[in-house]
């Protein structure tokens, strides 16, 4: 719960999908403190596309889902120009880590789905993600003030430089 409770507060929009019963997996979200919106496999299939792209904002729980519904919100989410990072352990969740992002398998999960991931988290625990992407956040912000650094001391020396140019040389 903390984990989520970070990545929500680092601005993850944190999303369970999942085949377990509609219910169950509502209850579960909202004692995650995920948003209140949930919806069942059969709901979802009932959408087309643009319906379900209008209502993704305000879903946060998948119950009751299939390999394809999987996919096809990995899909949604990726065209509405979200980067997508997809959790899984089981076969079944193979072609959802392909269509994503950056698929994250189980280590305790089948070999299927650690050959569909990108990164396979060893420990399966969400927290050790959050940390990870908190970590590439802190690391990408280290080298962007790096490079601005190094662009502001050349952009003031190279004025003064006598480029042979300048001279009529060359």
């Amino acid at each position: 719960k903390s984990a989520v409770t970070t990545a929500l507060a680092a601005g993850i929009d944190v999303r369970m999908i999942t085949g377990d019963h509609a219910v169950t997996a509502q209850a579960i979200g909202a004692s995650l403190g995920l948003g209140p919106g949930a919806i069942s496999g059969a709901e979802l299939r009932k959408l087309s596309d643009d319906e379900l792209r209008q209502l993704l904002p305000g879903l946060h729980v998948f119950g009751r889902v299939s390999p394809e519904d999987k996919v096809r919100l990995a899909r949604l989410m990726q065209e509405a120009g979200q980067v997508v990072a997809m959790t899984g352990d089981a076969v079944n969740d193979a072609a959802a880590l392909k269509q994503a992002d950056i698929g994250v398998a189980m280590g305790s999960g089948s070999e299927v789905t650690k050959q569909a991931g990108k990164i396979v988290l060893t420990d399966d625990n969400f927290a050790t993600l959050v940390r990870a992407v908190d970590l590439g956040r802190d690391i990408y912000r280290r080298i962007t003030s790096y490079v601005k650094l190094q662009l502001t001391v050349l952009s003031s020396v190279l004025p003064a430089y006598d480029f042979p140019w300048r001279r009529g040389i060359g």
